[in-house]
């Protein structure tokens, strides 16, 4: 499957309920999307009989005779171990919450155009109308043997957590939820820059989250991984800690492995002091507590449109400021990490993606920035064309390294 943008300027729209002008005429995010961003294109030629013959039946029959017989090599003479399902139930998009699945449509069309421009890969929208747990899971299992991966998008929390588990538990196949694991690998990525410009180590930081959805859990996980010195996180009643009673099962578990310093409180009761800020939650955070971090700390406001932390005011205090805006510098955006991810397991056939692959895709995203490090400059472009190379490559020697790879 190719993606192609297709112009639609160039046909002639009119509205069949009266006469008004079209939406395109007003705005061209709607000029953009009319017909679709995507399209699928044939990689062989059918220029004649003997062209059918081989691209269909009877040519075909031997194929299937063959992937019958063997089923491996339904990676070697279909798209299988190329392409990847973009599978959501629209309840949680972008930061348009439950829209539902046909509304949720353009955003998949875009996930897909970007694996294709950004890591060569190959992906299909699939917008489900369940949201369900069990039958999101089942369904994705029944169509998985059309699919080389699974990347799981805009799936509202607590749900994606058992969906992506299960997931994986049933299939042989790589399941990523990239509101997770997307955001945390690039987080992590900035993180280690930020540190190193400042010439210190991820141990020696104390971070603190504010959103514990999937964003937030993910990344508090992999900066655990990570080895950094203390991480807590805060939701709306306040940091996440052992002692509430009022804990879902994701965040007891979360409890458990953050927070070593016991705080309680506020988001703003544990920025006092705290080396690192990271936001994936919305609202504002008051200028006071940005102002009680310590000394060169760093500020990851990632919320969109609207940062929890505008840059203007972080810049008051912090050393390092990230958004997940494009218009500022340091743009913590997700493409940098799963085009590159998905390239790097298919490659390699990878049964699953660890959290060792993770973690040496954002070692190698950090790696890109080099001797150009600065506080401006601490995660590169997703217009780098050395990224994806750099990430695909890490994470296939990983998948070698953990024991996942299947050639």
């Amino acid at each position: 499957m190719a993606a192609e943008i297709v112009n639609p300027r160039s046909e002639t729209h009119t509205d069949q309920e009266g006469g008004a002008e079209p939406l395109d005429s007003f705005d061209p995010a709607f000029a953009l999307h009319r017909g679709g961003k995507m399209a699928v294109q044939a990689t062989v030629p059918i220029r004649d009989k003997d062209d059918l013959s081989l691209a269909y039946t009877p040519g075909v029959a031997k194929v299937c005779t063959a992937i019958a017989e063997q089923p491996d090599l339904v990676h070697d003479y279909t798209w299988k171990s190329s392409v990847v399902a973009v599978v959501t139930d629209g309840t949680a998009v972008l930061g348009l919450g439950d829209i539902g699945p046909e509304a949720s449509l353009p955003v998949m069309e875009g996930k897909a155009i970007l694996f294709k421009q950004f890591g060569g890969v190959d992906a299909v929208p699939i917008a489900l109308a369940c949201t369900d747990v069990d039958e999101i899971v089942e369904t994705v299992v029944r169509l998985a043997p059309s699919f080389g991966g699974v990347n799981l998008e805009d799936i509202s929390a607590p749900r994606c957590f058992e969906i992506e588990r299960r997931l994986q538990e049933r299939l042989d196949i790589p399941i990523f939820h990239d509101d997770q694991h997307g955001t945390a690998v690039v987080t992590l990525a900035a993180l280690r820059n930020a540190a190193r410009l400042s010439g210190r180590e991820i141990g020696q930081l104390r971070a603190v989250i504010s959103g514990a959805g999937a964003a937030g859990v993910a990344i508090a996980k992999m900066l655990v991984e990570a080895g950094i010195g203390d991480v807590a996180v805060a939701d709306r009643k306040g940091v996440v800690s052992a002692d509430r009673e009022d804990l879902t099962d994701v965040k007891r578990e979360l409890a458990g492995f953050t927070n070593k310093a016991g705080l309680t409180g506020s988001l703003e009761d544990a920025l006092a002091g705290a080396d690192v800020f990271i936001g994936v939650s919305g609202g504002t955070v008051a200028e006071e507590a940005v102002a009680s971090m310590a000394e060169g700390a760093f500020v990851f406001a990632m919320a969109n449109p609207n940062p929890e932390v505008h840059p203007d005011v972080a810049h008051k205090y912090a050393a390092v400021v990230a958004t997940g805006r494009s218009d500022f510098p340091n743009q913590i955006n997700n493409v940098l990490a799963f085009p590159g991810i998905f390239a790097g397991a298919l490659q390699v056939r990878a049964s699953r993606i660890t959290e060792g692959m993770k973690i040496a895709a954002a070692e190698a995203l950090a790696s890109v920035v080099g001797d150009d490090l600065a506080a401006d400059y601490v995660i590169p472009s997703p217009f780098d064309e050395r990224v994806a190379p750099a990430v695909t490559a890490a994470v296939a020697a990983a998948a070698r390294a953990e024991g996942v790879a299947r050639r």
